[in-house]
């Protein structure tokens, strides 16, 4: 039995009726989303072509993943969990954001590795007065729609919450404490003298962190990964996404949609729960 979601704020009753007469099904009214069990399969070209012509999320959920078994969801930050590139808007206090983003857009879409687009940017900075950061977080960071209303549902079943970023510790400690996430990993930027040297500390956290990240946390709840979720929107996070039982597409790079079992291009974050059948 296939199972699609609906979902999203230009939905209709009449519109989830009609595309559930296309498919021959049975439609399932949940909490802000509607599910379509279908006798049969539903191919990848009849998912394109619906998602093409309707204003709502439609995602077709992988055969075999059990949303009631989810334990553990890792979520990337910039751009999904928040509204932008940390590293963009640090750039922008000394007037590299233009050079800095264009490195940025380059590695979303995968055409250069993370780590070499990470150094090449960081490189940019050096000298940056440390308190930019400060300004960032409070003057331009903000949570993604829909943000609390995950965290909130995700929590209410009991499914821990893992914030991974190739952005760096002073966002994602403060968005630990802000949100009660459970856990987080980032890069670490290197100061001397209250200014950037240009370098990371320790360990870039890229692709292969990401995923090593996720399969370290499996282990530790003692919970297989197909028991857990993730979710990011650029190509640093595809191999963090393949490990996992159900992965998400956040308003994402072509690549990544491509890639994801599935996307979310009209919901906000609150779009994580009618995946996983949460309310």
């Amino acid at each position: 039995m296939a199972i699609l979601v609906l979902q999203g704020p230009r939905l209709t009753t009449y519109e989830a009726e009609a595309l559930n007469e296309q498919f021959n099904g049975t439609l399932i009214k949940k909490s802000g989303y509607y599910h379509i069990q279908i006798d049969g399969e539903v191919t990848p070209q009849q998912l394109e072509q619906y998602r093409g012509q309707e204003e709502f999320d439609i995602n077709l959920l992988p055969e075999g993943f059990d949303p009631s078994a989810v334990k553990l969801l890792v979520t990337d930050m910039d751009s999904t969990l928040i509204n932008i590139e940390c590293i963009d808007e640090i750039a922008d206090f000394i007037n590299v954001k233009p050079q800095v983003s264009a490195i940025t857009e380059s590695a979303m879409r995968g055409e250069i590795d993370f780590e070499t687009s990470l150094r090449r940017r960081i490189a940019l900075l050096t000298g940056l007065q440390e308190d930019a950061l400060a300004h960032v977080y409070h003057e331009r960071l903000r949570p993604n729609p829909g943000a609390e209303q995950m965290v909130a549902g995700l929590k209410s079943r009991g499914i821990k919450i893992a914030l991974v970023s190739g952005g760096f510790t002073y966002f994602t400690e403060k968005l630990k404490i802000r949100f009660g996430l459970d856990y987080t990993l980032a890069n670490t930027l290197e100061f001397e003298n209250g200014k950037l040297t240009g370098e990371i500390h320790g360990r870039i956290i890229g692709a292969e962190a990401k995923a090593e990240f996720l399969l370290e946390q499996c282990k530790a709840l003692g919970i297989k990964p197909s028991q857990a979720v993730a979710m990011g929107d650029g190509a640093n996070d595809l191999m963090m996404m393949k490990e996992a039982g159900l992965s998400i597409a956040y308003h994402a790079k072509p690549k990544v949609q491509q890639q994801a079992d599935s996307a979310l291009n009209h919901c906000g974050l609150e779009g994580v729960l009618g995946l996983l059948e949460i309310g």
